[in-house]
């Protein structure tokens, strides 16, 4: 599968350090490998899945859509206003 990124997945992404950054490459691969890994949400959000992973005693979440032969990931970051931030994010519509 190939991996897409939304910009506030890279701009979060780019901010971080070398080792956060090469923590959230890890948890992609292991989406990459088994993109059923996230668990799928309901209601406004049911399109996405989310995969939680803990890193330096913060908990994380990834925000991505499976297609085909492809993933797409739209967000990650500390679980404090996320879904709220990622509903936002899928009623503008396909953003770049």
């Amino acid at each position: 599968m190939k991996p897409y990124y939304k910009p506030p997945f890279r701009k979060y992404v780019k901010k971080q350090t070398r080792p956060f950054q090469l923590s959230i490459e890890d948890e992609i691969e292991r989406i990459l490998e088994n993109p059923d890994l996230g668990e799928t949400k309901k209601g406004d959000l049911r399109e996405f899945r989310v995969h939680k992973f803990a890193l330096k005693k913060q908990k994380l979440l990834i925000a991505y859509k499976v297609f085909t032969d492809e993933i797409l990931f739209y967000m990650v970051g500390p679980h404090e206003n996320f879904y709220r931030d990622l509903k936002k994010y899928s009623k503008e519509g396909d953003w770049l």
